[in-house]
């Protein structure tokens, strides 16, 4: 029997299979659910998806669970694949701070590949996707330096999302498997061995980023499975000499951040959801912009642009700059400072700036490229001070008559702080499913997804995602 923080962290997942979850905590599941569903259908025709379907197709075996926007249906962990890749492939999947990661892109994914596989109910879906979103989001918080005020995964550049998601996705398809708390906890010690992810691509571009979700749900499912076999894990897997943290993280780690609070005291509802289709450090730039936009400011005024940023996130939405100003492709045009400010100063569509705003004629816009050359971005102090609690930014603009205007954004729309009301996340929602199935459709697919803890079985949802 495991006798480490695995086992701890197993009979959490046990306990709260058999307990459930409050009202509030089964809401916040569903709208996880529900988010990344909606994103998934928005990313179908997008190349790294295509690529993991190809895969799943090559690799066939039996057709036991859907693909989001598609009637394909392959084996659990290769449909996980597939939808988590899409889950993450526009960067418009919900985000937890201070530890930085994408929990709910690996762990939906993988808990509705085995709960349509095996026909688990609504109600122990949604169980599987809080513990698995929650195990992941502490063992992220738990790499998290208040020194260097960063997660050391990231420092080390190491994305936390697929490592970490990987171990949260086990988690979450042990659950729903039935596993018991020991079995649990070997899947976890599993999937440690599993889970991988490096962060270049954030910097210089390469589509590889975007299957690390897919990766990190379809090693969780086959971690777990394998632990219904009889495999098993090292019972001091994250904090043994050779663990996990000495591996990812030196051997600095926060166990506290692990288990203070477990089953108490949910991370769950403090995961933001993106109004934006970005890099999250790009966020509050945008709104910054659009503010500005909404004061009256005149693209074509503007000679100068100055995008104040925490210090730490410079390297990823400003460096290198040649790159920033002129992205080498849409989705390397997200992570950029400069190309998303001046999307939103030019109008972007959505809730502000959606998908629309990344293309190849966009990428190639004159007056979008002009203003993006005007970015000039630095390390703002008092942004600093707040991150990585929020991703917080001031934009400031000096127009042609000499006068400078600014804006300055503290807290990130769709945190605790500032909150997507119900009717954003739906517009979100219903912005991106209605880019692959009717607006009928799309109706019946949202009223599925509220009734989840009622439903006997998540076929009906699946059947409506294609």
């Amino acid at each position: 029997m495991p006798d480490g923080l695995v086992a701890t962290l197993g009979e959490f997942a046990a306990r709260t299979r058999s307990t459930g979850l409050d009202g509030y905590l089964a809401q916040d599941a569903k709208e996880r659910v529900f988010d990344v569903v909606g994103n998934s259908l928005a990313a179908r025709d997008e190349e790294p998806g295509a690529i993991a379907l190809a895969v799943a197709r090559e690799s066939a075996g039996a057709p036991k669970a859907a693909v989001i926007g598609s009637s394909d249906r392959f084996p659990p962990a290769s449909t996980a694949l597939v939808n988590g890749t899409l889950a993450h492939a526009l960067d418009f999947d919900d985000t937890h701070l201070p530890s930085v990661l994408h929990p709910s892109s690996s762990i939906v994914p993988a808990a509705v590949a085995i709960a349509e596989a095996e026909g688990a109910s609504g109600r122990d879906l949604l169980a599987a996707v809080a513990v698995g979103d929650e195990i992941c989001v502490r063992l992220g918080m738990a790499s998290y330096d208040p020194e260097i005020r960063n997660s050391i995964f990231f420092e080390n550049g190491l994305h936390a999302t697929s490592i970490v998601g990987t171990l949260g996705a086990a988690a979450s398809v042990a659950t729903l498997l039935g596993l018991n708390a020991e079995q649990i906890a070997h899947s976890i010690g599993i999937a440690a061995s599993m889970g991988a992810g490096l962060l270049e691509a954030n910097r210089t571009g390469g589509s590889v980023k975007r299957i690390h979700c897919g990766w990190a749900a379809h090693a969780g499912v086959t971690a777990a499975l394998m632990a219904r076999h009889g495999l098993t894990g090292p019972p001091t897997v994250l904090e043994g000499r050779f663990g996990f943290f000495q591996a990812y993280s030196e051997g600095r780690f926060n166990e506290g951040a692990i288990l203070d609070g477990l089953s108490e005291t949910w991370e769950l509802p403090r995961i933001f959801y993106k109004p934006y289709p970005t890099n999250h450090f790009t966020h509050a730039g945008i709104d910054a912009a659009l503010a500005l936009r909404a004061r009256g400011v005149e693209p074509a005024e503007i000679e100068a642009i100055e995008l104040g940023v925490p210090a730490p996130v410079l390297r990823t939405i400003a460096e290198p700059a040649e790159q920033k100003a002129r992205p080498l492709t849409p989705y390397h045009a997200k992570f950029s400072g400069p190309f998303t400010v001046a999307t939103a100063l030019v109008g972007g569509g959505g809730l502000g700036v959606y998908s629309n705003d990344f293309t190849e004629e966009t990428l190639n816009d004159p007056e979008r490229l002009r203003l993006a050359g005007l970015v000039r971005c630095v390390a703002d102090d008092e942004a600093t001070d707040i991150f990585p609690h929020q991703f917080p930014a001031v934009l400031t603009v000096r127009l042609r008559d000499g006068s400078e205007l600014s804006e300055r954004i503290s807290y990130n729309r769709g945190g605790p702080d500032r909150p997507l009301s119900p009717e954003e996340l739906a517009t979100k929602f219903r912005l991106n499913a209605r880019q692959v199935i009717p607006a009928e459709q799309v109706s019946e697919l949202e009223r599925a997804i509220w009734a989840l803890d009622e439903a006997p079985s998540v076929s009906g949802m699946m059947e409506l995602t294609h």
